[in-house]
């Protein structure tokens, strides 16, 4: 309910205001400590450290200079990335690496903006209504539904992919992965960022009989009760779990095109419903109310509350492994008939003040070499192309081990299942509240 009141708000506030302005136009659990600083000091800003603003034209200064010409209005100046902040693994190496390799490449200091993504479009519509053309936010990490709310209210800059040398030369833009976000057409106003996708996890030396399907999730909720749960929606680890078992029990193709009206999808979803009821009286609490992250469910099975986890983070196991949250037993798993994954993505203000700086950013990010470096310490899957790379380059990825407690690449992949249109998440979101919690 948040996210569509929240859309809600948005698209009054920008229609209202953007008629005049150029450029025309989901992230993980988010907790209320990761609401970082809001940047707005360099709101409005106009000093030497911002490119790529617009000239005296309607078109940015960046619609008609070459990808080089971009990087040399980009040095010295800084480019902000705006983003969940809740993954210091990421923060870390966003911070330490990503950082250093754009100052020594390009001149470019990066400075990383931790913040919730209501309050990212809260604050980009708020700047883009006061008719400032120096915006503070220059990229956004950004999915699904609110890319749809911010691309259809004119909020981002774009289209911009077409400018990105690395896009161009290492990445099938053509791929469903890479053309659609939540079933929705990207057009060119988001560039990709890493992949995800849902899997389980568990302690195979205290649950090897892991499920391979929801039939089998009834009877091991059954036999482990009040061990099992997973997070409350709307975060995004708990409403991709729903919208898997939706999958399990009433299949994908039918809601790729459906309509957004509630009472449609809710015939729809019932028989998962239904199912989802049944669990409640064998999981945690018994279903009177559910965990309020994902990392609190995490931090419960480390604990050995939880006999089983689930994440986003395909690889993410391995790295728990790595530095002791689980022990070495512990393993990823997925439905035999697959686990949804997405694309994150990047995309720009519209009224980004450094719009130069922001595409050679995330041009950079889409390089074989940072792609392989997040491949190795941070265990993201890879968005380019394989078939695109060079020899060498495709080694760098093959040298990589993912660690302990992995799904092979082909195999995890074999079983991706598409994301769910995204205007149809925060109805089947307010639909679980409503037919699920304590029921």
């Amino acid at each position: 309910m948040r996210r569509r009141i929240i859309a809600a708000v948005l698209a009054a506030a920008v229609l209202l205001s953007l008629g005049a302005c150029s450029g025309s136009g989901r992230t993980p659990d988010t907790g209320s400590s990761q609401a970082g600083s809001t940047g707005s000091s360099r709101a409005g800003s106009t000093g030497s450290s911002r490119a790529g603003d617009t000239g005296s034209g309607s078109q940015p200064v960046t619609e008609n200079m070459t990808f080089e010409q971009m990087q040399e209005a980009a040095k010295g100046t800084t480019v902000t990335f705006y983003g969940w902040g809740g993954d210091e693994k990421l923060n870390r190496w966003l911070d330490d690496e990503f950082a250093r390799v754009m100052k020594e490449k390009y001149d470019i200091t990066m400075e990383r903006v931790p913040m919730d993504i209501d309050q990212v479009l809260s604050q980009l519509a708020g700047e883009i209504q006061a008719g400032g053309k120096d915006g503070s936010i220059d990229m956004i990490w950004i999915n699904g539904e609110n890319f749809r709310s911010a691309k259809e209210n004119n909020m981002l800059y774009g289209p911009f992919t077409d400018k990105l040398p690395n896009f161009n030369d290492y990445v099938d833009g053509d791929s469903e992965d890479v053309a659609m976000d939540f079933a929705y057409p990207i057009e060119g106003y988001e560039a990709p960022y890493g992949k995800a996708q849902l899997v389980m996890v568990a302690d195979l030396a205290v649950t090897p009989d892991v499920p391979e399907s929801a039939g089998a999730l009834r009877e091991f909720v059954e036999k482990y009760p009040g061990k099992v749960t997973y997070p409350a929606l709307p975060g995004f680890t708990g409403s991709a779990f729903v919208r898997n078992i939706i999958y399990e029990i009433c299949g994908y193709e039918p809601f790729m095109d459906m309509e957004a009206d509630k009472e449609t999808v809710r015939a729809a979803v019932a028989p998962a419903m239904e199912y989802l009821r049944e669990l409640n009286p064998y999981l945690w609490n018994q279903g009177a109310a559910f965990p309020d992250s994902s990392t609190t469910v995490d931090n419960m099975f480390a604990d050995g509350e939880l006999v089983m986890n689930m994440t986003y983070g395909a690889y993410d196991v391995a790295l728990s492994i790595e530095d002791g949250t689980y022990i070495d037993t512990t393993a990823a798993f997925q439905f035999d008939k697959g686990t949804i994954g997405n694309t994150n993505f990047m995309a720009i203000g519209a009224n980004s003040g450094n719009k130069a700086g922001a595409i050679v950013a995330i041009n950079e990010m889409m390089s074989p070499e940072i792609q392989a470096d997040r491949y190795e310490k941070l265990r993201v899957i890879p968005v380019l192309d394989n078939e695109k790379l060079s020899g060498e380059q495709k080694t760098a990825f093959d040298r990589v081990d993912l660690g302990k407690g992995t799904i092979p690449q082909d195999e995890l992949l074999s079983k991706r299942l598409p994301e769910m249109p995204a205007q149809l998440v925060p109805i089947i979101e307010e639909i679980w509240a409503e037919e699920v919690v304590g029921k």
